[in-house]
């Protein structure tokens, strides 16, 4: 039998991980001409909402790149993050198709 006095670790609730609220976004990398940052193009689909008509938005991002290893063309997933500088509030998750 188990002495109930040795607890097993296998059997200790685990904190429950945290819901991480932040937005990602995928877009098209269309600049790098600054010092580890590159310039994202986000395009979502809004309704307006007088006329009901399906309108295209294209948003510019900031993104953090540390290894300067965007090029114009990419595809990249982005996450939202503390903000690093003036314009600066996103990071870079991943590079989802290079550019040809």
């Amino acid at each position: 039998m188990s002495d109930p006095t040795i607890s097993d670790p296998t059997t200790e609730a685990q904190p429950a991980p945290r819901p991480n609220g932040r937005k990602v976004r995928e877009g098209m990398v269309v600049s790098v001409a600054m010092d580890k940052t590159a310039v994202v193009s986000t395009t979502d689909r809004v309704r307006h909402r007088r006329y009901n008509k399906t309108v295209r938005r294209t948003t510019r991002l900031y993104v953090h790149d540390e290894t300067n290893q965007l090029a114009v063309g990419d595809r990249v997933r982005v996450q939202e993050t503390r903000p690093l500088s003036k314009n600066k509030r996103w990071r870079l998750l991943e590079v989802v198709e290079r550019a040809r």
